[in-house]
């Protein structure tokens, strides 16, 4: 196939991946947003198709008319250079445009892309526009993961607890026994190396200085948190953060997101509707400060972020991604070296999002992608069961803030080699 073929096959295998995942959603179920967090389902569809129009077609495609003026304001996220916008927890009372108007819009511009990406091939700013291209698709992939987390939470808040997929005839699972590998440290590299897409925030790659450490075998599991529980993890204000201490207090605490207990036995509301907390899956929808304390009250300690891509790149164990279709993490297949460094939960990390040495914004409007959330907030790494297959890499570096819990994220416990 040309490149040109390859290009625009890609491009509608994207687009087209976004669409599958919401189908099984009704249009009332799209319209919801639950949370200032949480965006709806018909917002992430429009919302990527603007990235495109606005980014490629209005600067690439000459004599391209928008297929609605008042899109521009209503879907931009976080673009300042780009003017005024919708407020974002207001997402949800966008009852206009229709859903039929919004997928009339992905066809318009997805009309228009391959067209364009017809017409560039062999140009001498082909590469500019193919940087622009694969941006624009890895950032869907970030938005299909976002749509199915913000649906969870959505149905969540709904008393019959819908699910988004049947639930499957699981049976409960015990886990693999944790071990503990150790690595030598000194003088390492991390960050990105390579000519293939990453985002700005993975480079430049540098040198690191690393103690030697240690890294538990596989991410810490339900039956392990819920001994933190049960030991009373939620009520000892010295296992917390001081900030951490202070929104369990505000948000009464007492789990994960979406646990509950009935007769005695813990719960969890699930993509798949809900279901009884296996004890053998790694814990997931904890917050930075929930992982921060109950490394506290182990003994042990979270991963630096250079640690934990260090013994990625050495050794590595692929869990389970979004064509699984799992929609939930699941237990480690294997009690051999580090399990599920990639899929299944992110794992929080103690290190704050900043610029690494040399780190320079993109030029132009999509400089604000990343660089300008480089404040107070946690990088997590890895992916997740809802993490589009192919879109991480052991470089990848996600962030949240630190008592932000809607993710899928979890974490895996480090240590001092001694």
């Amino acid at each position: 196939m040309s490149e040109t073929g390859l290009m625009q096959e890609r491009y509608r295998s994207v687009r087209q991946t976004t669409l599958s995942i919401a189908e099984r959603l009704s249009e009332e179920d799209q319209a919801i947003q639950s949370m200032a967090d949480v965006s709806p389902t018909k917002w992430h569809l429009a919302h990527t198709t603007w990235f495109f129009e606005t980014f490629l077609l209005r600067d690439f495609m000459k004599g391209y008319r928008p297929f609605d003026d008042r899109f521009h304001y209503l879907f931009n996220s976080y673009y300042e250079t780009e003017g005024p916008r919708h407020a974002r927890p207001e997402r949800g009372l966008l009852s206009r445009p229709k859903l039929s108007d919004i997928h009339a819009y992905r066809e318009h511009v997805d009309a228009a892309i391959l067209d364009l990406i017809e017409s560039y091939t062999g140009a001498e700013n082909n590469a500019a526009l193919s940087d622009l291209l694969e941006l624009g698709l890895n950032h869907e992939q970030q938005h299909q993961e976002l749509v199915l987390t913000d649906i969870k939470h959505v149905f969540s808040c709904n008393p019959l607890l819908p699910a988004y997929a049947p639930q499957p005839a699981n049976r409960p699972s015990e886990a693999q026994p944790l071990q503990w590998h150790r690595f030598e440290g000194g003088l390492v590299e991390i960050g990105f190396n390579g000519d293939d897409f990453c985002f700005d925030n993975e480079k430049p790659r540098h040198k690191v200085w690393l103690e030697d450490f240690r890294m538990a075998s596989r991410p810490t599991t339900n039956a392990e948190y819920i001994e933190f529980i049960e030991d009373g993890g939620y009520r000892d204000p010295r296992l917390w953060l001081s900030d951490g201490w202070h929104v369990v207090q505000a948000e009464q605490w007492l789990s994960p997101l979406y646990w509950y207990e009935k007769d005695g036995h813990w719960f969890n509301h699930t993509l798949t509707g809900p279901r009884p907390v296996d004890p053998g899956e790694p814990v997931t929808h904890v917050s930075y400060f929930e992982a921060d304390a109950f490394a506290t009250w182990a003994g042990s300690r979270l991963p630096i972020e250079a640690e934990w891509e260090f013994a990625a790149e050495k050794t590595q164990g692929n869990g389970n991604f979004l064509d699984g279709g799992s929609y939930h993490p699941q237990p480690a297949s294997s009690p051999d070296g580090l399990q599920q460094m990639l899929g299944d939960v992110w794992e929080w990390t103690s290190s704050a999002y900043s610029p690494y040495p040399g780190y320079k914004a993109a030029d132009g409007v999509v400089g604000e992608y990343n660089g300008k959330f480089m404040i107070n907030q946690m990088v997590l790494r890895g992916g997740s069961c809802v993490t589009p297959p192919g879109h991480v890499r052991t470089t990848y570096r996600n962030f949240f803030h630190p008592h932000q819990r809607w993710q899928f994220s979890g974490f895996r416990l480090a240590g001092d080699a001694a």
